[in-house]
């Protein structure tokens, strides 16, 4: 079948960049754009009037939550650490089980992929918390994941998280570190069969990616390991990195480098690595090395920093600069990483945090709009995504224009950075194929998927509170806003 879309604003893609194009048509057939402009010439099957809107590309989210909302019980809440959120000596003398079942595990994933088809982002590769673990995740989890993909239409790079350690906090109260080499290899071994078997499925929805946790819970052997799979396999490698001090002089103390020059010592500082968060890099002025050796390390090997100015920014942290770093030449895609999925929010946060850092360097609307589009697509090597043109894949978004609350439109982009969300998506497609119209993800039952979240989430309020330094009861960790009124 072939469809045409037209709406009021198109974002087409013309000579490397983004084009508005006032009235503009996009013709897609099976799962391939033939045409965007206007006055298509050839006959169509369908036509679809989105009227006062805009048809642009589906994001990319680099780091795309696949779990819970387990922020609403931390937020406000008092510092991560006494809330449960880091393992303590006691939790791993335990030897701690996992929370959930494989069915809840799935579920997760299954709620996470809805808010994310509902915020306009048709490309993702999700990540989950380890906090609620026995250890990390597995093949089979995983190939569960890839059927709800399948299922739900959404694009996905998926593979199972592996580590070789985690960090936990003594009774005193300080940091350390636990490992096992063991189970970072067989993690790692779960990653290499998931690429075996997965990579290209679904039609070629289905990739596959290699995702070591955060970089300062891994072993030597697994990284060089992961290196030569990588090497192998030609799959992208998503690995946490530069998202706090202690992380930065953890990896110095452990191996003599910074972070990314360790992970350049590796051989895995390449064009195929996408690094959340590149905050905390030499010459920041929280970490002990001076000077921009890690800035230059970046736009040399062509990595792609994963940019999630809200997750962050709630604990008011921000990059040093991402107008200043994106003109020295670092690659940057966009991230949501937690609660709401929404990328718009990270877009409007964006731009605001950039230009506080740097004044003098200027970061506009469209410079996020296209991080989180062509610089996502780019990251993955797929240059049919991210944008609208002809020979592309069909994963085409339509931004509704006609709230009252977006004000006058002058410009799309501006008028959705300024006075948008991610809730104002009316329609999506991926792959040529409608996964959501009329603000609805086609097939999803948003309010049992609501009831069965809630209900799910008292199982993370309960491991939060029973990992936890001196295992106090959850109402005692999570206190209300104000107190209740009985």
């Amino acid at each position: 079948m072939r469809t045409l879309l037209t709406a009021d604003w198109v974002v087409g893609f013309h000579k490397g960049d983004h084009v508005l194009i006032p009235g503009g048509e996009v013709v897609f057939s099976g799962n391939t754009i033939e045409f965007v402009g206007r006055a298509f010439p050839g006959e169509v099957d369908r036509r679809i009037n989105h009227g006062r809107a805009m048809i642009g590309p589906g994001f990319v989210d680099l780091d795309a939550l696949g779990d819970l909302d387990t922020e609403v019980l931390t937020f406000d809440n008092g510092p991560g650490r006494n809330l449960g959120r880091v393992w303590t000596e006691d939790a791993l003398r335990r030897e701690p089980q996992e929370a959930y079942t494989p069915q809840e595990e799935l579920f997760k994933y299954r709620y996470a992929f809805t808010q994310l088809i509902r915020n306009g982002i048709t490309t993702a590769l999700p990540i989950t918390s380890m906090l609620y673990r026995a250890w990390a995740e597995s093949y089979d989890e995983m190939a569960g994941v890839a059927a709800i993909a399948k299922e739900m239409g959404i694009r996905a790079y998926l593979g199972p998280c592996y580590m070789s350690g985690l960090t936990y906090q003594r009774g005193d109260g300080s940091l350390a570190r636990h490992w096992d080499e063991g189970k970072g290899m067989a993690g790692l071994d779960d990653a290499a069969r998931f690429i075996a078997d997965f990579d290209g499925k679904a039609g070629g929805r289905i990739r596959a990616f290699l995702a070591p946790d955060r970089i300062e819970t891994q072993m030597p052997r697994v990284l060089e390991r992961t290196a030569a799979l990588q090497r192998e396999t030609g799959v992208p490698m998503r690995l946490h990195c530069c998202q706090s001090v202690y992380e930065f002089e953890t990896v110095r103390e452990l191996h003599g480098h910074t972070p990314l020059g360790w992970l350049e010592s590796l051989g895995l500082l390449t064009d195929r690595a996408i690094l959340p968060h590149g905050i905390y890099i030499s010459g920041h002025p929280q970490v002990s090395v001076a000077g921009d050796a890690d800035i230059r390390r970046l736009v040399a090997s062509g990595a792609t920093v994963a940019h999630c100015p809200l997750v962050f920014g709630r604990d008011g942290e921000a990059l040093a600069s991402f107008a200043s770093h994106r003109a020295k030449g670092v690659r940057f895609g966009m991230g949501t990483d937690t609660f709401p999925a929404d990328m718009v929010e990270n877009i409007r946060l964006g731009r605001m945090l950039s230009r506080l850092m740097t004044p003098d360097h200027e970061a506009t609307a469209a410079d996020f709009y296209r991080a989180a589009t062509i610089g996502g697509a780019d990251a993955l090597g797929r240059p049919d995504l991210g944008r609208l043109q002809a020979g592309a894949r069909a994963d085409v978004t339509v931004f509704d224009l006609s709230g009252f609350h977006l004000g006058q439109v002058q410009d799309p982009i501006k008028a959705m950075a300024l006075a948008g969300s991610g809730r104002d998506f009316i329609a999506s497609y991926i792959d040529g194929q409608t996964v959501m119209e009329d603000f609805q993800v086609v097939g999803a039952d948003t309010p049992r998927l609501t009831e069965t979240a809630d209900l799910q989430l008292l199982k993370a309020k309960s491991i939060h509170a029973d990992r936890a330094p001196g295992r106090p009861p959850a109402e005692k960790l999570f206190g209300p806003s104000f107190r209740l009124w009985s």
